[in-house]
């Protein structure tokens, strides 16, 4: 079921009145239409998938379970892999299975092989990554003494299944997200505002920015041979801005959900095109995902190890990798997660070594700050040619035709004024960039007729502009 769809504007509405007739004081039978509502969401794609996703919740569940009881180290250990290879063996076998094989076969130029393996189309469960990491999360905190296991296995489920973020994040950790579920919600009507207002602003950024900008990112790396330079650095620039607010909106919808159920999500984007350095927009993108490989991949490298320079520089190659790795099963995906590596690591060294110091000049601390996000952007831009184009042939053909200098002539934008809507979503969040979206807590400042005005334009937006359906971008990962 897709946020942008008619099903969930029919099924968001009733789970919301069903859940508040239940009552407050009935958390048991709360929690049991939340877990009815999230499986009921995820089988629309496919329902065998949700047997997928009930083992993982139970395999997960009991480890902890095991772990903490465990009287032993090597019983502990002996769990916690059980949990690792049950989660990362699930997802191997639909989401890498064919990419290793053919890699490996390729190696030794088995091509007959490689055909039959080309064959076995497997599919991937959509939020396969998504709620693997979030369980998987789980029982090593209960391994590391950092958490106790629950003994709640209805709001575990829950926990897992939660449909506002279970595609597509944020992934949340346990001792944030599971005790929400323990706990009495009460019905705050300014809270359910503040979720249909977030919902009604993610909805703008999918349907009339996002998928407006596909239709020239589409076109132009379909046939990137037919266009020269600057055609196509606007194509990677209108891209990062097309993922930015597929995903940012997905995430909007998805906390204003949460919200409508007395639900409280992290915020997984912090408007990273601001970034003044590559390390200042891994904390601005995708923020769950970047503090799940520091906690659980980049620091327990480093802790078991000598923190020399040569094993700080493994380890920030080994996590950006596998980071890559995680958003696709191509080799362009870890391409652009090793350049990040390297762009990490050029940062160190020249943070290091050749930091100019401004001194409290506010003019130059200004002209520094504008130049560091220009740096930064372009850099983001040039490696994004890898998260998009479908294979590395592409890719570098890609960048060819851009460093080959050749002129425009006879430019043209493809995608005309929609990209207006694009202005209109970077200068709102620009200046309300220090709350959570644009349109938090507008009675406060704004009168009714006025507010009712804004919220009725943006309606016509979407109905009138949007553009053609596209599925989240995020959703294959």
């Amino acid at each position: 079921m897709l946020f942008n769809s008619f099903e969930y504007a029919l099924f968001l509405p009733i789970v919301f009145i069903i859940y508040w007739l239940i009552g407050s004081n009935k958390i048991k039978l709360q929690n049991k239409l939340l877990l009815f509502g999230s499986y009921l969401f995820y089988g629309f794609w496919d329902w065998r998938f949700l047997i997928l996703i009930f083992l993982s919740s139970i395999v997960d569940y009991f480890a902890a379970q095991k772990i903490y009881e465990a009287n032993s180290p090597e019983k502990k250990k002996f769990y916690l892999y059980f949990s690792l290879i049950w989660n990362l063996g699930v997802l191997f076998a639909f989401k890498y299975f064919n990419f290793f094989t053919e890699s490996f076969l390729d190696l030794f130029n088995l091509s007959e092989e490689k055909h039959f393996i080309s064959a076995i189309n497997i599919v991937l469960p959509v939020g396969l990554s998504f709620y693997t990491f979030q369980t998987l999360s789980y029982t090593i905190d209960v391994y590391r003494n950092q958490l106790q296991p629950t003994k709640q296995l209805l709001e575990f489920l829950c926990f897992v299944s939660f449909f506002p973020q279970l595609v597509a994040g944020p992934i949340e950790r346990t001792s944030f997200l599971l005790p929400q579920f323990l706990k009495k919600r009460k019905f705050s009507l300014q809270t359910s505002k503040e979720g249909l207002r977030q919902i009604l602003w993610g909805l703008f950024k999918k349907m009339v920015v996002a998928d407006n900008l596909a239709l020239a990112v589409n076109t132009i790396f379909d046939k990137p041979g037919d266009y020269q330079s600057w055609e196509l650095v606007y194509a990677l620039v209108l891209f990062y801005f097309q993922i930015y607010a597929d995903f940012s909106g997905y995430a909007d919808i998805a906390l204003g959900s949460a919200k409508l159920f007395g639900f409280k999500l992290h915020i997984n984007f912090k408007l990273p095109h601001f970034a003044t350095s590559i390390p200042d927009f891994w904390k601005r993108w995708n923020i769950t995902v970047s503090q799940w490989f520091r906690d659980y991949v980049h620091i327990p490298f480093l802790q078991n190890r000598k923190k020399t320079l040569f094993n700080r520089r493994i380890a920030l190659i080994l996590t950006f990798g596998l980071i890559g790795l995680w958003h696709g099963a191509e080799w362009t995906f870890i391409i652009f997660g090793l350049i990040h590596a390297f762009y990490m690591i050029g940062y160190q060294i020249y943070y290091k070594n050749f930091k100019v110091k401004t001194g409290k000049n506010k003019m130059w601390m200004n002209l520094k700050h504008l130049f560091s996000i220009t740096i930064s952007f372009s850099l983001l831009i040039l490696s994004i040619v890898f998260f998009r184009a479908p294979n590395t042939d592409i890719a570098f053909t890609f960048l060819g035709r851009i460093f080959s200098f050749i002129p425009d002539n006879d430019f043209e934008s493809i995608i005309k004024l929609n990209v207006l809507f694009l202005f209109l979503m970077l200068i709102l969040e620009f200046f309300t960039r220090s709350k959570e979206y644009p349109f938090i807590k507008m009675e406060e400042k704004i009168p009714a007729f006025l507010r009712w005005t804004i919220y009725y334009v943006f309606i016509f937006f979407i109905i009138r502009y949007g553009g053609p359906k596209e599925s989240f971008i995020y959703f294959q990962f």
